[in-house]
């Protein structure tokens, strides 16, 4: 895909800048949600954010979560914990990591650089890496990035605004969809001349918009220029970031490679990250492969995820005698959800006594004994572990945002936020499997022999998974579905498969893990809520919410001023899912559990925002000759 000449236009001036935008400020009043405190107007800032001051100043030399003099060197093999847009960790079939098709390693997103980048260590701050500028007009609607001179791709050739104006315009237009929807607002992005790249919003987008358009990867135009963006190639694609990749064999292993003269090594944005040579990541379709994997070596660092494992396993040689250290840390303070999807594209799950009967039959006080060790906390909400978690009764200021829905969410949203149901703990608790038949029956199912029916079909749940470990875990579940009268089976599929079925909404239910920003967006929870995503294939609106309730819902996070008017906003949104049991949350990790070989060096503590490991930590040579990983 390729864009005419006319979009590098010539420059304007700073004061004609200035003056377009105060005539459309003085022209329109400028709309509370466009408001962005701290981040003055028409001032080259080295640095946004979305509600406070900045925690790192102009001349700051690096961030604080980072050892500016870790040595260099090294390869971390791991398994990733996360990962993004299309990615599969338990498989690869192309390199392009920005599309909805195929399956891409994770961790290609390090190769290729950001405009601005995260501050880990503050809830809503992005400074800048290849802009050395940024700049907004009076109404926020206009922003300007000066990209950095020295800024290269890997082949030598400079990073340029047309890169950028590229990388906006098809990223919106066929990018994965949780970028896509990132850019909703975006109208425009212009070339002003080979270093300054201007984009335009509708008005329409909140104050948070900015931080997720100034956040996303840049691309090379000129590479895509022969090659189809939209392809899942394997192609290797120019890119400009700190790694590239290196040797690899789908599906089976990926090694990023530390680019030496990465251009922006020096900055304080870059100093003291990306210190191993080389990032290997091995691909395992069954988790108890890659634990061999680790147990042996070949593996240096796994999170665990699998809590049977953590409580039983890890007593193998090398844990006992030391070179293997298992702990954990503390987790970050950004809201994480870990529920079940219930497809409510198909009909049979459309009424909310269904999806309540379903979660009515999982017993998580006796899993978490039996299956969990008591290693899990029971989820209450969509965004555990942060200040967005609804409690009590509505407060003052979340009734003035639930009194205009009234009638259109059900009653429960303005009682008590809804709890997840307490079990006696037996794995089969019959008072709650008894409200359960009775809100089927109320939904007009019956029982007709051993199964539930309702016209003539019977009512069958399949849980898809993607891993073999949660039989075990979802068996009880399933079979109190079965005692009750639900068709009810677990369906394992392979990774790609997997993946597949979920951008095509093709199943019953599932469950499902998402890790929000600090401050969440509206754009980010567009994919998860609104009835546009319902059926885009990709989004992450798995269970097919599509009520128009929602797009007010996420005005209100548009329309916050402040973290406080955030908080409300967010709380409310909390209530109503709990309410409408759309997501139904089940259990969460109040800490990481971590193993790995004793050769490393970090910084502690962690970071807050977000902790990439692969990122943070160095090689210790002396750590690691002591243990014969040298």
């Amino acid at each position: 895909m390729t864009y005419p000449a006319d979009r590098l236009k010539r420059p304007l001036t700073r004061r004609g800048f200035l003056a377009a935008s105060g005539a459309a400020a003085a022209s329109l009043a400028i709309p509370a949600r466009l408001a962005f405190a701290k981040n003055p107007a028409g001032e080259k800032l080295h640095g946004i954010s979305a509600f406070g001051e900045l925690g790192y100043q102009p001349d700051f030399k690096h961030f604080n979560f980072v050892n500016p003099d870790a040595p260099k060197g090294g390869t971390f093999s791991f398994l990733p914990p996360n990962w993004y847009y299309n990615q599969n960790y338990q498989t690869f079939n192309t390199l392009n990591t920005f599309i909805l098709r195929g399956d891409a390693p994770p961790r290609m997103e390090l190769c290729f650089d950001e405009l601005m980048v995260r501050a880990i260590d503050e809830p809503d701050a992005l400074y800048c890496h290849l802009a050395e500028w940024v700049e907004s007009s009076e109404d926020r609607n206009t922003w300007r990035f000066g990209i950095r001179p020295q800024a290269r791709f890997h082949d030598g050739t400079p990073v340029t605004s047309r890169d950028a104006v590229f990388s906006f315009l098809t990223l919106k237009e066929d990018g994965h969809p949780t970028i896509s929807t990132t850019l909703r607002d975006l109208t425009d992005a212009v070339a002003l001349d080979e270093r300054t790249v201007e984009i335009r919003f509708s008005g329409d987008q909140s104050a948070q918009s900015i931080l997720s358009a100034a956040n996303i990867r840049v691309l090379s135009a000129v590479y895509y220029d022969t090659h189809d963006f939209t392809s899942g190639s394997l192609d290797v694609p120019l890119s400009s970031g700190p790694y590239r990749p290196g040797r690899f064999e789908p599906g089976k292993f990926i090694d990023f490679e530390r680019v030496e003269d990465y251009w922006a090594r020096d900055l304080p944005t870059a100093r003291g990250l990306d210190n191993f040579d080389a990032l290997r990541l091995e691909f395992f379709a069954e988790r108890q492969a890659g634990f061999e994997a680790f147990k042996k070596g070949d593996i240096v660092y796994r999170e665990e995820f699998t809590s049977k494992t953590w409580a039983l396993e890890y007593n193998f040689p090398a844990i006992t005698d030391g070179r293997v250290v298992k702990t954990t840390f503390p987790s970050e303070k950004r809201p994480i959800m870990q529920a079940w999807a219930v497809n409510q594209r198909r009909p049979k799950f459309a009424d909310i006594r269904v999806r309540e009967a379903i979660n009515l039959c999982f017993d998580y006080e006796w899993t978490n004994d039996k299956i969990f060790y008591g290693a899990y906390t029971r989820s209450q909400s969509l965004f555990q572990r942060s200040e967005f978690v609804a409690s009590g009764l509505p407060d003052e200021a979340e009734l003035a945002l639930l009194e205009p829905i009234r009638g259109r969410v059900p009653p429960a949203t303005f009682g008590e936020a809804v709890l997840q149901p307490v079990s006696d703990g037996s794995g089969r608790d019959r008072q709650l499997l008894r409200r359960a038949v009775k809100l089927l029956n109320d939904a007009g199912w019956s029982r007709q022999g051993t199964v539930l029916q309702k016209d003539g079909a019977p009512l069958t749940v399949e849980v898809m998974i993607r891993s073999p470990v949660f039989e075990r875990l979802l068996s009880g579940f399933v079979e109190n579905m079965r005692r009750i009268g639900i068709d009810a089976s677990i369906r394992l599929v392979d990774p790609a498969q997997f993946q597949l079925r979920l951008d095509e909404f093709d199943f019953d239910m599932v469950g499902y893990s998402v890790s929000f920003e600090a401050t969440p967006t509206a754009e980010s929870l567009r994919t998860m809520f609104a009835p546009q995503t319902a059926n885009r294939p990709g989004s992450m609106n798995l269970p097919g919410v599509d009520d128009p309730v929602y797009e007010q819902l996420l005005d209100y996070v548009e329309a916050a001023e402040n973290r406080a008017e955030l908080i409300t906003a967010m709380r409310v949104i909390d209530r109503v899912n709990r309410a409408r049991q759309d997501w139904i949350p089940n259990w969460y990790s109040a800490n990481h559990r971590v193993a790995y070989w004793d050769m490393f060096g970090f910084k502690d503590p962690k970071p807050d925002y977000e902790w990439p490991v692969e990122r943070l930590w160095w090689l210790d040579q002396e750590k690691a000759i002591k243990i014969g990983k040298a």
